[in-house]
């Protein structure tokens, strides 16, 4: 057993209450966004060897999700309440047009092949298993209304309508506590 599944993370409620960081990239090449929709989870191996995953979805509209779609490695970081103001920065700023981690006022550190923030307490460095972004087909309807309803979040500069979120699922290849 890998030391991180024996720890109660509270799965069910980290990423709505806490809400997460999301970092794709290198410590040269990388980018960052606030998450609140997530899961964590075991899939893909015999019984009693599973792999242990955590499961991110981005937006396309999102910086970040390039960088996901670039990188085999991402992180999943989950900071103090202390840092809900960089959380709330870091998720409305776009990486695109500024600094924001710098401006956010966090470290970004290597972990892994990837980068977490020196203020986190808690980041899965994940190998990327999957990716796929939703087939509006299959969305349930109150799915699309609930995108439909937020045509200015959920519409990528250039198009003329929503689009459903990417989904990916990573293998937890460590657990750091900070």
């Amino acid at each position: 057993m890998k030391p991180f599944e024996s720890k109660d993370y509270k799965a069910f409620s980290m990423f709505e209450k806490r809400w997460a960081l999301v970092t794709a990239g290198t410590p040269e090449d990388f980018n960052t966004c606030t998450v609140s929709w997530g899961s964590m989870g075991n899939m893909w191996g015999l019984v009693g060897n599973d792999l242990s995953t955590v499961t991110v979805y981005i937006h396309p509209a999102r910086y970040t999700q390039e960088f996901m779609a670039k990188y085999d490695t991402f992180t999943v970081s989950f900071l103090p309440e202390s840092q809900r103001k960089a959380l709330g920065y870091l998720g409305s700023h776009s990486g695109r047009d500024e600094d924001k981690v710098a401006n956010s006022g966090l470290t970004p550190v290597a972990a892994g092949d990837g980068v977490t923030f020196k203020e986190a307490d808690l980041t899965f460095v994940c190998k990327k298993l999957y990716e796929h972004q939703f087939d509006e087909a299959h969305l349930a309807d109150n799915v699309k209304e609930y995108y439909a309803a937020n045509p200015s979040m959920y519409t990528q500069v250039g198009k003329d309508r929503w689009e459903p979120h990417y989904m990916y699922i990573g293998e937890v290849v460590e657990a750091i506590e900070g």
